[in-house]
């Protein structure tokens, strides 16, 4: 056992080294015909449409952003969760992963994610530059490792195309916050598919929502509220800015949204769903997103 804590330890600073520079968009072909099948058919000129599953895992983040040629999961729930992001994926014949994105190493983010990467077909991992010493941390490394992979940390951020999405990876702009500093840390996900933009925010807290605000700064299609609908100061002006048409929040009946989150949202005509509920399935074609709860 000291030996394989050793080893585990030793690895953790090679893999922060493995961060990467910012490319206008890193373009990737088809995912591999291992890839999933969907029940929708594209028109000529027309996308297909993209799947945004949030779970339900408790107060965690889950997200799982597919459509027949490529899947996407940001974070992975707390320990335990993994097992049902594997279930949900082989029950939809999604069998490859081709990016898992990890936004902070809090327990309610990466917990999952030694599951999933040990029982599903990772392509490509990308992780903050926080790390945060937990179990869950790592059971993570010892995962990535029995399975060969090397995260990628961005410096930069980072486009990548495929499926007919471009996705940017926003790491953040400091190597440590005073404040929070793992919430602080989160990478940000935004995804374009046609016309439309979706962002994914991690546990952005005030330090972090305002560089979002300064670089990202613009109206998305579909928001993941930040930090599980905490208010905080900066949300409201973060909230007008990104004027999003759906809202999803994680949180559970133990750790409720904020009301005067759900207020702001309510006074800007916001659709604001909570995964508390139940799971959040939000569709994209390319226009417009639309939402439901999966019950």
């Amino acid at each position: 056992m000291k030996l394989k804590k050793i080893a585990v330890m030793l690895l953790i600073p090679l893999l922060l080294l493995c961060g990467c520079s910012v490319n206008s968009a890193e373009s990737r072909g088809q995912s591999p015909d291992s890839m999933r099948g969907s029940d929708y058919s594209a028109g000529e000129g027309e996308l297909e449409e993209l799947v945004i599953y949030s779970f339900k895992a408790g107060k965690a983040d889950a997200h799982l952003i597919y459509n027949s040629s490529m899947a996407v999961l940001i974070d992975c729930g707390e320990k335990g969760f993994g097992k049902e992001i594997v279930a949900y994926l082989q029950e939809h014949n999604i069998k490859a992963l081709d990016m898992l994105i990890v936004s902070h190493f809090d327990k309610d983010h990466v917990g999952g994610a030694a599951r999933v990467i040990k029982d599903i077909d990772v392509k490509r991992v990308f992780q903050t530059n926080y790390i945060k010493d937990n179990k869950e941390y790592t059971n993570y490394v010892e995962a990535l490792a029995e399975k060969q992979i090397t995260p990628e940390t961005p410096q930069n951020r980072k486009s990548i195309a495929i499926g007919g999405a471009e996705i940017s990876i926003c790491p953040p702009l400091k190597d440590f916050y005073q404040d929070s500093p793992s919430n602080n840390a989160s990478l940000a996900a935004v995804i374009r598919y046609g016309s439309c933009s979706l962002m994914f925010t991690g546990d952005a807290e005030e330090a972090r929502l305002g560089e979002l605000i300064n670089t990202e700064g613009q109206h998305y299609d579909y928001l993941k509220v930040p930090y599980h609908g905490h208010f905080q100061q900066k949300l409201a002006p973060f909230l007008q800015l990104c004027s999003p048409n759906v809202a999803v929040i994680t949180c559970s009946d133990q750790e409720p949204e904020d009301q005067q989150v759900m207020k702001l949202l309510s006074e800007d005509g916001v659709a604001a769903y909570l995964t508390r509920r139940a799971p959040v399935i939000a569709r994209c074609d390319g226009k417009a997103v639309t939402a439901s709860y999966d019950e």
